[in-house]
């Protein structure tokens, strides 16, 4: 009889002390363990893939050095010459070939990062070499995207400038410094 006074008493604290215990936190990574690179959301893979900017060149964007394709979609708004509009059509085509490149050598990669973790072959040299290969493709990629927006910018006049940035939501829509000089933009 005691020992089952003594299993009630401590089924009686396990009851009282439950309670306080945590219970387990589902990770924020659950499901993630499902991607084919775990790294990456399938989305940005996608955008990646179509040598769209992906963010890299947001401090570009948002100090007034707009986008080919950005400029292309208000080149009615933004009153293009035929020459910027052809300029700007030549740019954006040459971005989005070397925004594809990089874009699938960047994705492989990773790929390849993936693999070696998945299959169990990674070690600290493997690591580090891929790592730093990834990070000098991404690097590049976005130099891409960086460089484009700021040969743009040359293209279009302070007037242009503005109508750009009200047209984005940017700010109180005034263009920000010119790149060059004034009188050597609008060509």
């Amino acid at each position: 009889m005691r020992i089952s006074k003594a299993i009630l008493s401590l089924a009686a604290v396990a009851v009282l002390i439950a309670p306080a215990v945590p219970a387990a936190e589902k990770s924020p990574y659950a499901g993630l363990e499902k991607r084919a690179i775990k790294a990456m959301p399938s989305g940005r893979i996608a955008d990646i893939e179509a040598g769209k900017g992906a963010g890299y060149a947001l401090t570009a964007e948002l100090n007034g050095y707009p986008g080919p394709r950005h400029v292309l979609d208000l080149t009615d708004e933004l009153n293009l010459t035929p020459r910027q509009m052809q300029r700007t059509e030549t740019l954006f085509r040459a971005m989005q070939r070397e925004a594809k490149a990089l874009g699938r050598e960047l994705i492989a990669g990773e790929a390849a990062l993936e693999a070696l973790f998945a299959q169990g072959r990674i070690d600290e040299t493997a690591l580090r070499t891929s790592v730093a290969s990834i990070a000098e493709t991404e690097g590049r990629l976005r130099t891409t995207h960086l460089k484009y927006h700021l040969i743009m910018k040359s293209l279009l006049n302070r007037t242009q400038l503005a109508a750009y940035n009200r047209l984005r939501g940017y700010g109180d829509g005034k263009a920000a410094k010119p790149a060059m000089p004034a009188g050597h933009h609008g060509r």
